[in-house]
């Protein structure tokens, strides 16, 4: 009577991995046999029954084993899947164990998710149950089953689902190690590309190639004479003691930048002829046969000036690769600005103070020609037709006098009862000469004789001419003043160019800035190829999206 073997118990031992295989372990062992006795054959399809198996599984083991939620959705969908009906997540795991179905088994896995692309298959009908007599379909492992040594396909029990899980992690870590680092080569391979490489060459053109350029500062400022009180003869308006207005420091800093200057200073020092020195380095050389406007640029990037106004200062800057020239330009460029200064002062006195001189010009000739005109009319009469009419006036006084006289003595004879013929004959013949010469000496003063004018209008052109004289003076003494005014506002006008800082001759070399230019190109070059990134990844990410 062969002795039946008891029923083998598994229980599923969980991995974090819901894609590793599980390993099933015997939960009790077998026991020994007997020494003498020889152990029984291994028998095929021998299972434990979905009840016993149940019996030892429950929700609080289940809960134990440290499911994850992708699992247990899993188990739902495989248990909705099968035609179950679980009241909760784990409930499903029992069930499907309960049916001899393991849920987290690859191939049931892969099933469900073939399924969910596909048609869903017809449940199985819910009175078939696994049994110990009834075998698995074929090509499906279910849990619990033992399987015969020979046909075992299941990872060796030397390695522990840890390790290999560890092992995978390993690979996986390592692949992700290699991307990095294939990535960053190629990341350091475009920067060197396009910042590190452009960063050297431009190093090595302000280190090695450049030519050096020797700056020359200098300083200048704008005065203008003091508008103060002119007492002490004058002398406070000559006092420079206030900067002068901005427009004239605006204006001789313009000039100064202006391709006049520079073409002047050309013809008179050979501006073009130092920089076209095939000594300088071809970047910053000039071409003989260049056009005034590029010798016109280049004037402008090694001579640069700046107009402070709070303090009213020009400052100026001439970089040549001879420092004496620098300087020699420095000099001759602050030589023209005193020259412009001048232009720009003189035009404003010559215009105030012409006028005054004009006005007082007038103002003599009219005087001029009024003392013409007195002395003009004094020569062709009276010379002081005043007194010639007071002398005139005193006789005919005297005449009225001696004629009252006679006409009293004629009455006073008239009235006499016999008066004497001859004594008032004599009377009558002196009151008719005295009449006479009356009447002579007052026309004398009203009427014109032949060929001349009346004495009284002699005496007023004389007068007039007298008072056009007054008037003349007048004029002349106020065009006077008019005139001095005008040379002290025009002083007052007066620009100085004061020199403070004198163009001295450099002997270290100022240009080029190899460091500073150097960390500006790498920034350039570093900001271009960020944009570019930037640019090319949101292109990509539009393209693929």
């Amino acid at each position: 009577m062969t002795t039946k073997p008891k029923a083998r118990k598994f229980r599923i031992r969980r991995t974090a991995d819901p894609l590793a295989p599980r390993v099933a372990t015997s939960a009790d062992a077998a026991p020994a046999a007997p020494v003498a006795e020889t152990p029984p054959p291994l028998q095929e399809g021998l299972v434990s029954s979905a009840r016993e198996t149940a019996t030892s599984q429950n929700i609080d083991d289940i809960r134990r084993e440290g499911l994850t939620g992708r699992e247990l959705r899993m188990a739902r969908r495989l248990a909705q899947k099968y035609g179950l009906a679980p009241t909760s997540d784990f409930d499903a795991v029992r069930l499907l164990r309960a049916r001899g179905i393991d849920p987290f088994q690859r191939a049931n896995i892969l099933e469900l998710v073939a399924s969910d692309g596909g048609a869903t298959p017809p449940p199985p009908p819910p009175t078939a149950r696994a049994s110990a007599a009834t075998p698995p379909p074929e090509g499906r492992v279910q849990l619990p089953q033992t399987v015969p040594v020979a046909r075992q396909t299941l990872p060796s029990t030397g390695v522990s689902p840890a390790d290999r899980r560890a092992k995978e992690i390993q690979e996986i870590q390592r692949d992700i190690g290699r991307r990095r680092r294939r990535r960053l080569l190629l990341l350091f391979s475009r920067l060197a590309a396009f910042v590190l490489l452009p960063t050297i060459v431009v190093g090595y053109y302000f280190y090695v190639i450049a030519t050096p350029m020797y700056a020359t500062k200098s300083a200048f400022l704008i005065l203008s004479a003091d508008g103060g009180s002119s007492t002490g003869g004058g002398l406070g308006g000559l006092i420079p003691s206030q900067f002068a207005t901005g427009q004239d420091a605006i204006a001789t800093q313009e000039y100064l930048e202006s391709k006049d200057a520079m073409l002047r200073l050309d013809e008179e020092l050979g501006f073009r002829a130092h920089f076209s020195d095939p000594l300088i380095d071809p970047l910053q050389r000039l071409d003989p046969d260049a056009s005034h406007e590029t010798a016109y640029k280049l004037y402008r990037k090694y001579v640069k000036l700046g107009y402070d106004p709070t303090e009213g200062v020009i400052r100026m800057e001439v970089s040549t690769a001879d420092p004496t020239l620098s300087a020699t330009f420095s000099e001759r460029l602050i030589k023209y600005a005193e020259e412009r200064v001048d232009d720009l002062s003189r035009q404003k006195r010559d215009d105030a103070v012409s006028t005054a001189a004009d006005s007082l010009e007038q103002a003599k000739a009219d005087r001029r020609a009024a003392q013409q005109m007195l002395v003009a009319l004094q020569e062709g009469s009276i010379l002081d037709p005043e007194g010639e009419i007071a002398s005139i006036r005193s006789l005919v006084n005297t005449v009225e006098l001696q004629l009252q006289e006679k006409e009293l003595a004629l009455n006073i004879q008239l009235n006499n009862a016999r008066p004497n013929p001859a004594r008032v004959e004599a009377l009558q013949s002196e009151i008719e000469i005295l009449s006479a010469e009356l009447a002579r000496q007052k026309s004398r003063l009203t009427e014109a004789t032949a060929g001349e004018s009346s004495l009284a209008s002699k005496t007023a052109a004389i007068q007039m001419a007298q008072a056009d004289l007054a008037t003349a003076d007048l004029v002349l003494q106020s065009a006077l003043e008019a005139k001095r005014q005008s040379e002290i506002e025009a002083n007052k006008q007066v620009r100085y160019l004061t020199v403070s800082v004198r163009p001295l001759a450099s002997q270290d070399s100022s240009y080029p800035r190899a460091f500073e230019n150097t960390i500006l190109a790498f920034l350039i070059f570093s900001g271009i190829y960020l944009l570019i990134s930037l640019t090319a990844s949101i292109l990509r990410e539009q393209v693929s999206s």
